[in-house]
């Protein structure tokens, strides 16, 4: 089974409070003539939607085999998620993750694999490009007296999603640049830790916020750029690429999400033929998706509704070397 195949589990919702309705009450209550109006219509928005979002975990173990199948070399964060659901199955308790730190080449599949661990766990997903991020606020928001300032990353994902629980994926996490002022980590010593993260304060909200639900997933290429006590805080695995047969098994899955993603996707058969998984071995998960997407295209072009090894085109530069086999 791929990961196209793994479905959202049925999860068991209860309901966690994210932040104290008296509170922000009285903060808008509190901001002046001249205070920043988009603060003013967040915290009328906050009081109108309410302080309740689903916390939710899987009611049964989910198929963590199947998505072990389909991401071969992702078997040991993998194996440790399962141990963690089977701790919280048939009682009250909720999921308890340890933030995980995905380390491997670029391109090889991390942040495919939060996103799908997201939906094996039946939670909302967000997605924070460390690499293209200068700004020290991104995660914890920047102060409403600055000018065009809003919420950060964390804020939005809890206060606007609908869930109190969400996979957060900081992808790069190596590549995180900043000022000596600003510190785009700077949020994370706290919100990596339980008891603090529960009462973590936006710095443009100013209100805590339950962030202690959080499931988060750092990628990087090089754990020597991250600052110690981040590396502390976090279960690291370190993430090979993978060999021949697995590459074969994360093309087909990544062929089954993009035909399933789209209706003209069922023209298509369900499996690529072996030639076809042969010519997409030799390509990393992350060209993968490009030059599958491109070879659908192509197929059509062409007239017809197989893709084929003819219609795979690997950007110069972005093969892998064949394992051996």
């Amino acid at each position: 089974m791929t990961t196209a195949m793994v479905k959202q589990e049925l999860a068991l919702a209860s309901f966690s409070k994210v932040y104290d309705l008296d509170e922000v009450e009285t903060a808008l209550n509190e901001l002046g003539e001249g205070a920043n109006e988009a603060l003013r219509v967040m915290y009328e928005k906050m009081l109108k939607v309410g302080n309740l979002r689903f916390c939710v975990k899987p009611n049964r173990m989910p198929s963590i085999d199947a998505l072990i199948d389909a991401l071969p070399n992702f078997a040991e964060p993998l194996d440790d998620v399962r141990k963690q659901v089977a701790l919280c199955l048939e009682t009250d308790d909720r999921l308890e993750l340890m933030p995980i730190l995905l380390l491997g080449d670029p391109g090889i599949g991390k942040t495919h694999f939060a996103k799908q661990l997201s939906r094996l766990l039946g939670t909302s997903y967000q997605y924070v490009a460390m690499s293209s991020l200068t700004a020290g606020w991104i995660l914890s928001g920047a102060s409403s007296q600055w000018k065009n300032a809003k919420p950060g990353k964390v804020f939005d994902a809890l206060v606007h999603g609908s869930y109190a629980n969400p996979v957060i994926a900081i992808d790069e996490i190596d590549k995180a640049s900043g000022d000596s002022q600003y510190d785009p980590l700077g949020a994370l010593y706290a919100l990596l830790e339980q008891e603090t993260a529960r009462t973590f304060i936006d710095e443009f909200a100013e209100i805590p916020i339950n962030a202690g639900h959080v499931i988060w997933i750092a990628t990087a290429n090089d754990e020597r750029a991250i600052p110690e006590p981040i590396l502390d805080r976090m279960s690291v695995y370190e993430i090979a690429a993978p060999d021949r047969d697995g590459a074969r098994r994360i093309a087909q899955s990544i062929y089954e999400e993009i035909r399933s993603a789209h209706v003209w996707g069922q023209r298509f058969p369900a499996a690529l033929a072996d030639d076809t998984l042969d010519a997409l071995a030799l390509a990393s998960p992350r060209d993968m998706r490009r030059a599958i997407l491109n070879g659908f295209g192509a197929a059509r072009v062409a007239g017809r509704d197989q893709v084929r090894p003819g219609d795979i085109r690997l950007e110069h530069g972005t093969r892998r070397k064949p394992i051996g086999f």
